[in-house]
């Protein structure tokens, strides 16, 4: 029921209406006529009463409340009242997302119920009819997200709580002193809630889980930020025992049963730090003048079978995670560093997709086989790329590979990293002609000391050697997905978790194409797949090394879909395939595992998989992989926080990488590191954002602020616990009267910059 009021007491129009939603929304099923109103509310002088009626006729005009009688309302269900998912923001702007949409509606503090990001709420929508603006209220919290949270501990003699890692709950956690596990002031915990608010106690009491330990070391920080996303920062000793006891000898049985590639030469190529090479490429020359390529990749099946304890443990975990200083690994150490790693000189197990390819690098035969290996060769990325320049491959270029055995190579087994090189330039090459969308990124990287501190930073670009083995990883994974997906004769495929990706949100092309014309730029929003991912590339292309280049991107990258896992093929629109899945990463990825099986069963002559017990796993890997790049760009953010706070009072040359209404984002030229400059330092002025034309201008002297512009900043402030970066202004070499102003069609001559990042960093290979 409502809450009433004091008998005599006046009430506002404003009041009142706020205590009839109130009232109202609280009992979204029910029927309630004037009299249990009046009494309810404590309405009982006549012009009371009257106002209380023209207030619920325009919320039934606002369809907020549905008249049933001259004398009763009830609260409006149809679309009133919906369920979906909440999300918190620091600034008490909260939104609520229905079930199946993608639009959220605001949510004010005031009307949230506590309710924390993720959880899953049931709101009433609060019509507002002189703004037509749609507000959600909480009316009741259906399923909590999660009830563990990690942050700093506060102990006095008197009382002890949690000040959480960010904001995601809305006061702190009241921890009893004897439910602390000993922790202290200044610590790190997990704390799981025992006690939500109600609608008689706003506090959130827990119990400590876990301390993690002091903040500021890094294992506790790198751990922290893992517990944050509730990944797991510690191996279950149980299943590690379970690892030690496989037995990794290769039987006879295993040898008569596989293709032989141990005399073939075979190589792996991968980041210089890696410990899991979960790939491996072969190649030769046949008599008929056809080049033999395998990609062999770890058979982890053979060792992890379906329901172990060691498969239900990376079920769980879906992905290995990748933090600028460790692996957080899917599988135990034993298997993806040891027994499936295809280290050098060792006898492995793989499956292979093997390809029989001419000098354009067309497929004329393939076979996907079980098969044994034994690398002749372990490079890392640099020392194949070393080889590739020192036989003339120099961006992207390269002479005809000759036969074997010519002398016309310098340095072991050149020819066959420079073949492999040819072929796959024709593969890329072919694929970008044919709609694949160009989204070419730097990766922010970091060394660091034996304490895990940050001691340089910098950016790394794909260079030939990176690309190919993506190529051949790309290759094999859609050949796997065509072996099973495409079938003849109206027959059904069989089921098979493919990678897919959906076409651009047509909205958001839209936003792209509006947006770019700004600068004078031009992109295709309508017509096939390739006329818009081709056009796509032409912009990527123009914006190349320009000051804008870095916002484009990222306005171009909002427009697509993130690609996930499905049983349910739509095909590729950022790689243009048809058909494609994941198979070259069992080792760290849990969706090539399930391909590996599937498709082992499919040889033998099985039936097609439970479709619905595989689209659950496509939509755990999914959600587990959008957790663990959440928890890498935190990592990565915390080094570059950390990095910088060792230069607080240095000037550096940067430039204006992002500017928004609430102040610019400068990004150091030497080692890319971004931090903010506050609206409220720049001092000089009052400045207004210019939304449409992306710019800061001073209302007084005019000044204006745009991207790309050169600037002198220096390091104000690093706070580590907020993962923040502050920098102040010492100087601009912006020229004050340059604008884009009314001047779309011809924008002022862009200044080139150095090119800055746009994507996320990752210490693993990148193999979509």
């Amino acid at each position: 029921m409502g809450k009433g009021r004091k008998a005599g007491k006046r009430l506002s129009k404003k009041q009142l209406s706020e205590m009839l939603e109130g009232f109202f929304t609280s009992q979204p099923g029910k029927t309630l006529s004037f009299k249990e109103i009046f009494q309810s509310l404590n309405l009982d002088t006549h012009p009371q009463k009257m106002l209380a009626i023209d207030i619920m006729e325009e919320m039934a005009w606002d369809d907020f409340l549905r008249k049933v009688s001259d004398t009763s309302y009830a609260l409006n269900t149809n679309g009133q009242v919906q369920e979906g998912r909440f999300i918190r923001k620091s600034n008490g702007k909260n939104s609520f997302i229905p079930d199946g949409q993608e639009k959220p509606i605001f949510v004010a503090e005031r009307n949230s119920m506590s309710a924390l990001t993720g959880d899953r709420v049931r709101v009433s929508f609060m019509a507002r009819r002189e703004k037509h603006i749609k507000e959600a209220q909480v009316i009741a919290i259906l399923e909590r997200a999660k009830d563990v949270f990690v942050g700093r501990l506060n102990v006095d003699s008197d009382i002890a709580f949690l000040q959480p890692q960010n904001s995601t709950l809305v006061h702190d956690v009241l921890i009893p002193k004897d439910k602390l596990m000993g922790g202290k002031t200044g610590e790190k915990a997990l704390v799981k809630i025992v006690k939500w608010p109600d609608p008689e106690h706003s506090t959130f009491i827990g119990e400590v889980i876990d301390v993690l330990g002091m903040s500021g070391d890094n294992d506790v920080e790198m751990n922290t930020i893992l517990a944050q996303y509730g990944l797991p920062y510690k191996y279950p000793k149980d299943v590690e025992d379970e690892a030690e006891k496989i037995d990794a000898t290769i039987t006879a049985k295993d040898e008569a049963e596989r293709e032989d590639f141990r005399k073939t030469w075979t190589c792996t190529i991968d980041p210089k730090d890696a410990k899991d090479f979960d790939d491996a490429l072969s190649i030769k020359k046949l008599e008929n003048g056809l080049y033999e390529v395998g990609v062999h990749i770890a058979d982890v099946s053979h060792y992890v079978t379906e329901g172990s304890v060691i498969d239900k443990e990376a079920v769980k975990r879906a992905t290995s995670v990748y933090l600028v200083d460790r692996t957080i690994p899917m599988l135990p150490e034993r298997l993806c560093n040891f027994i499936c790693s295809l280290r050098p000189e060792e006898e492995k197990l793989t499956y292979s997709v093997i390809f029989d390819l001419d000098e354009d690098a067309y497929i004329r035969n393939y076979r996907i086989k079980h098969t044994i290996i034994r690398s002749d060769r372990r490079y890392a990325y640099e020392e194949a790329q070393q080889l590739l320049e020192d036989n003339g491959v120099v961006d992207g270029t390269g002479q005809p590979a000759p036969d074997p055995g010519s002398t016309g190579y310098k340095g072991e087994y050149a020819w066959e990293v420079c073949m492999l090189d040819r072929l796959a330039k024709k593969l890329r090459e072919r694929r970008f002609k044919s709609g694949s969308v160009r989204f070419d990124s730097e990766e922010l990287h970091f060394d660091v000391d034996e304490k895990g501190h940050p001691t340089r930073a910098y950016f790394k670009r794909s260079k030939d050697a990176n690309k190919l083995i993506e190529e051949f990883m790309l290759l094999a994974n859609r050949t796997v997905a065509e072996d099973v997906g495409k079938v003849s004769g109206g027959k059904k495929a069989k089921v098979l978790p493919y990678r897919i990706h959906e076409n651009p949100d047509p909205q958001k092309l839209e936003n792209l194409r509006e947006f770019v014309v700004k600068f004078g730029y031009r992109v295709k929003t309508e017509g096939t797949q390739g006329a818009i991912a081709r056009s796509l590339n032409k912009l990527m292309d123009e914006t190349e090394g320009k000051r804008e280049q870095k916002v484009i991107q990222s306005v171009a990258l909002r427009a697509m879909m993130k690609a996930k896992y499905s049983v349910h093929n739509i095909g590729h629109f950022g790689l243009a395939f048809d058909y494609y899945t994941h198979f070259t990463s069992p080792i760290r990825r849990y969706p090539d595992t399930m391909v590996h099986r599937l498709l082992t069963s499919y040889q033998e002559g099985g039936r097609s998989a439970n479709e619905k017990h595989y689209e659950e796993l496509c939509e755990h890997c999914s959600d587990m992989e959008q957790i663990a790049q959440n928890a890498e760009r935190d990592s990565i953010k915390y080094k570059m926080v950390e990095f910088m706070g060792d230069r607080v009072g240095e000037e550096f040359d940067a430039h204006i990488s992002g500017i928004t209404s609430y102040g610019i984002y400068a990004e150091i030229d030497d080692n890319h590191c971004e931090g903010m400059v506050p609206m409220r330092d720049l001092d000089d002025d009052y400045y207004d954002f210019d939304e449409r034309n992306f710019l800061l201008r001073g209302r007084r002297h005019h000044h204006k602020y745009q991207l790309g512009d050169p600037i002198r900043i220096k390091v104000a402030k690093a706070n580590l616990e907020k993962r923040q970066l502050d920098y102040t202004l010492v100087s601009t070499n912006a020229a004050p009267n340059v604008s884009t102003e009314g001047n779309v069609a011809k924008p002022s001559k862009p200044r080139r910059t150095r090119k800055p990042a746009w994507g996320g960093g990752r210490t693993s290979k990148k193999k979509e």
